[in-house]
């Protein structure tokens, strides 16, 4: 064990490492999906890739609920407001109701949306994946607190790529999607005892502290991040909730594999914002306003200029891309594909926005805005699927996107003018 711990933090230059590993765990963690729907939709056709693509939806909303939006805020808190031990106390209860949240979606799926065992058992242990998620991103937080990000990602990207190999190895040697589900969870908890846990125990007491007073106040003060970003994850899959519900598995697994060039968006934006948290908030801390705002158009201008490229090869190379990668032809979706990948680049938008919104402690107006979109959400998602199919669950996600984006950046550029002030 001690050896695994000495290779995870075996390092000449530990900023140069941390960058390194964060990006491949990006591309790890934004691959994860794309690959296990491939696998699936090129062994037994479309209709797994329904099941696997609404539960993996479900899983990556109720991730949120595990987290609790603690990790941004635990990685800023660079001056300890709340010790390592609360933080960790606070995850066995947010896991808890993850779990809690998972069962309760699990039965309503199977007396109101007719779901088979099969589906029911496929969602619960895609939840259980990201619940494992869920528990060692307290972890990853304390290492980055603590100077040792790349750690924390050599350790994600080892369990992403077991995850991985063990789930598309079993499907294709069974083609069996349950049991491959089932293989992966078990991995995944394997590896992440043999690293994330198990290198935790150099920079932290693994002792949970469950103070009652000190835990409320942290999920008080937490629960307006922790609804922006769990509304925020249900705004930008409210077409995936609305196809499981109105349409069939295999237009699931049609619009999921369109939508991939978004959710890789999605995610590898919100890895590429872990690293410059602690950094943003040491700005922040000493009030270099100037600078704080420098480092903010900085990074507007890398996603902007990320969105261009993305446009461009969603013009001309990404649909022939996407269907040699799925084999399925997607020549007819040219147009939607066009339409997800401008609202990706207004999602990474609202994750940057929001991630800045933490920093200046603003985060409690996050609240409304997403509150608001969750309710547009809710109210237009039946109409634009039903009537309009997988051209209307584009659009509805470009036009909530942009809303939110423009919501959050009007609040983010307020706070920094007038919150020192």
């Amino acid at each position: 064990m001690q050896q695994i711990r000495n290779l995870l933090e075996k390092t000449n230059n530990v900023n140069r490492s941390a960058y390194i590993w964060n990006a491949i765990n990006a591309c790890m963690s934004a691959a994860e999906s794309p690959i296990m729907l491939m696998v699936l939709a090129r062994t037994n056709g479309l209709k797994d890739g329904g099941i696997f693509s609404i539960a993996f939806a479900v899983a990556a909303l109720l991730l949120f609920l595990g987290q609790y939006g603690f990790r941004r805020f635990q990685s800023s808190d660079v001056l300890e407001k709340y010790s390592f031990e609360e933080y960790y106390g606070s995850r066995f209860l947010s896991c808890g109701a993850m779990l809690i949240a998972t069962l309760g979606y699990c039965v309503y799926g199977m007396m109101f949306r007719h779901y088979s065992a099969t589906k029911f058992a496929v969602v619960f242990l895609m939840c259980a994946l990201k619940g494992i998620q869920a528990f060692s991103d307290v972890l990853h937080g304390r290492m980055q607190q603590m100077g040792r990000l790349d750690v924390a990602t050599k350790a994600s990207c080892i369990r992403y790529i077991m995850e991985m190999l063990s789930f598309c190895v079993v499907r294709i040697v069974t083609h069996d999607l349950l049991l491959s589900c089932i293989v992966c969870v078990a991995v995944s908890f394997f590896v992440f005892m043999l690293t994330s846990y198990n290198a935790a125990k150099d920079f932290c007491s693994l002792k949970p502290s469950f103070k009652w007073d000190r835990m409320k106040l942290m999920f008080i003060e937490g629960f307006p991040l922790f609804v922006s970003l769990f509304l925020n994850m249900y705004i930008s899959n409210a077409p995936k909730y609305a196809i499981d519900a109105y349409l069939t598995e295999e237009m699931q697994a049609l619009y999921n594999m369109v939508f991939m060039p978004a959710f890789v968006i999605q995610l590898v934006a919100h890895f590429i914002f872990n690293p410059i948290i602690t950094t943003y908030a040491e700005v922040w801390q000493a009030q270099d306003i100037k600078k704080f705002r420098k480092l903010v158009f900085k990074q507007m201008g890398i996603i902007l200029g990320l969105e261009i490229l993305a446009i461009a090869v969603a013009l001309t190379i990404a649909i022939p891309i996407l269907s040699w990668f799925f084999g399925t032809d997607l020549a007819g979706y040219k147009m939607e594909l066009l339409v997800v990948v401008v609202g990706g680049g207004m999602l990474a938008y609202t994750v940057f926005f929001n991630t800045v919104i933490t920093i200046i402690r603003l985060h409690k107006t996050l609240f409304y805005s997403y509150v608001a979109t969750a309710i547009a959400a809710l109210l237009l998602s039946k109409y634009f699927v039903v009537n309009f199919g997988i051209m209307g669950a584009v659009v509805l996600y470009g036009t909530l996107m942009t809303i939110l984006a423009a919501i959050l950046g009007i609040i983010t550029f307020w706070g920094i003018k007038h919150v020192n002030k």
